[in-house]
């Protein structure tokens, strides 16, 4: 299973977020954003460890909780912005 980082605008919204995921099954938690990405505007963020990150991010647009980014996680602590 892969990891990934969905980023938002406040910490009320990446809230929503988790408890919709998790009510899903959606396995994930509730972080501070690292801080490079903090430079973008973006304080809060959901790691998720799922088979289909599409999935989630539909279920997040389609509950209107909006969302900022959406990275992949490389290994080394890497990460690459998704496009979903």
């Amino acid at each position: 299973m892969k990891s990934y980082y969905i980023t938002f605008r406040s910490v009320t919204f990446a809230q929503r977020g988790e408890r919709l995921l998790k009510e899903a099954s959606v396995r994930c938690s509730l972080r501070r954003t690292p801080r490079w990405m903090e430079e973008q505007g973006c304080g809060y963020a959901l790691r998720l460890w799922t088979r289909d990150i599409a999935e989630a991010v539909a279920l997040l647009r389609r509950e209107n909780i909006p969302l900022r980014r959406v990275y992949g996680a490389l290994g080394e602590g890497e990460l690459e912005a998704l496009e979903l």
